[in-house]
């Protein structure tokens, strides 16, 4: 199963256990599922129907336990649902707007595999509707964008911060913490390679200038002069001869006395230029 289904199975799970919730769910259930309630209350799934989509299991498990439907309904039930469905007082509370989320969500979300990418939508139908998730999502310090697919606009995340914060809202515990885990890998892995091309070119750099280096003396221990001039630069030549892969740190120790990087850089750049000079005028 995919991590989008895996998501649903669980949001399939969880019920609120006010009614209110209930009812807020069922809201987005019917809204976000692009049908209407006769045409729902004809389906032929059920709660207990592995073969019907997630979306269309919980709306009849919540009719069960919340208008005790558990199949078919007669006018007067149909009454009432549409009547509670259509309430304005169904997302005033924190835990309404939670539970019109999981509705949402079960009926037009999708999310993809944290391994492979970050991105977090719900389809709408309308305008209306993308507006009304956004002003969830916001209550929840979530910033929504919006894009139009298909003449119908669909929300959507893309920061993996902000699924995670989703996720929480629609109280996907379980999901929350699979994506979290797979994020944390993520990081590290991109991370690890950001290390290993820094270190790489590092190395590169200090190849190349080590083989420079060395060219640079080679050519000035061939100078007459080389005899005369100072023991440390005649010092730091051959150790970098002799010890090619060393960096200035470590040649720098193995000087007598010890000097540091700098010390170091410095006598090597006094031995290039005494190279470039011989080139020129050779």
């Amino acid at each position: 199963m995919s991590f989008s289904g895996d998501v649903k199975e669980e949001l399939l799970r969880h019920c609120g256990s006010s009614r209110h919730c209930q009812i807020a769910e069922l809201s987005a259930l019917v809204s976000f599922s692009g049908t209407d309630i006769d045409s729902l209350m004809n389906n032929e799934g059920s709660a207990d129907d592995p073969g019907s989509d997630p979306a269309a299991r919980k709306y009849f498990t919540l009719l069960e336990k919340t208008f005790n439907i558990v199949k078919r309904a007669d006018e007067e039930q149909l009454r009432m649902l549409k009547q509670a469905l259509s309430s304005r007082v169904l997302l005033q509370k924190s835990c309404c707007r939670r539970a019109y989320l999981r509705g949402a969500f079960l009926a037009a979300g999708s999310v993809s595999d944290p391994n492979r990418s970050y991105h977090f939508e719900i389809a709408c139908r309308d305008e209306k509707q993308a507006e009304t998730l956004a002003e969830i999502m916001d209550s929840f310090d979530i910033s929504l964008k919006t894009i139009i697919r298909k003449n119908h606009p669909v929300v959507y995340l893309k920061e993996g911060s902000l699924i995670v914060e989703a996720l929480n809202v629609m109280e996907a515990h379980v999901a929350l913490m699979d994506f979290e885990n797979s994020r944390i890998l993520k990081d590290m892995r991109n991370s690890l390679n950001r290390r290993v091309n820094c270190e790489t070119a590092n190395i590169g750099k200090t190849v190349t200038a080590a083989v420079k280096q060395t060219d640079d003396i080679q050519a000035v221990m061939r100078m007459p002069e080389y005899k005369s001039l100072p023991y440390g630069i005649k010092q730091i030549a051959d150790l970098r001869l002799k010890y090619p892969d060393a960096s200035l740190k470590e040649l720098g120790e193995m000087c007598d006395p010890p000097i540091g990087k700098s010390g170091v850089n410095h006598r090597l750049r006094k031995l290039s230029l005494l190279a470039d000079t011989l080139r020129r005028d050779p």
